[in-house]
């Protein structure tokens, strides 16, 4: 399976090294803030807490760039409010990121097509077995 935190790495470079923005000049994916810096490493560390309920069809990533539970009888009743509060936490960084990566490039405007290609991203990024939105709303298996 290879290492979580370089999975994660690689995922996240990858994501942020193909996505231009259709109709717009092209923005700085790439840009790097100390708010997007201390995003990305809160991210990566929460991932490997995240990685075994994707693997379990727990959670899954919504289309427009979130994690969503997708079958919480996946888990033990015990384990359901721990993980409602990895995702709130995971949720509340991924749009901070979207935002700050559009404030950064000084187009706020463009934060809805960041979320976006991000979302259809981590879709393409996620492994065989996780659980995605279709661009429907379905939830479907990879």
């Amino acid at each position: 399976m290879g290492n979580p935190v370089v999975l994660f790495r690689l995922m996240l470079l990858t994501l942020l090294s193909l996505m231009p923005l259709p109709g717009y000049t092209q923005a700085n994916i790439e840009i790097d803030t100390p708010a997007i810096a201390s995003l990305k490493q809160s991210m990566q560390q929460r991932h490997n807490q995240l990685e075994p309920y994707y693997a379990k069809g727990a959670i899954g990533l919504t289309r427009d760039g979130l994690v969503a539970m997708h079958d919480a009888t996946a888990l033990p009743l015990s384990a359901r409010q721990p993980v409602n509060a990895l995702i709130a936490a995971e949720n509340q960084d991924r749009n901070a990121l979207y935002r700050e990566i559009a404030r950064a490039n000084s187009h706020p405007e463009w934060e809805a097509d960041i979320r976006s290609i991000f979302g259809q991203r981590w879709i393409e990024l996620a492994r065989s077995g996780w659980w995605y939105q279709n661009a429907s709303g379905s939830w479907v298996r990879k």
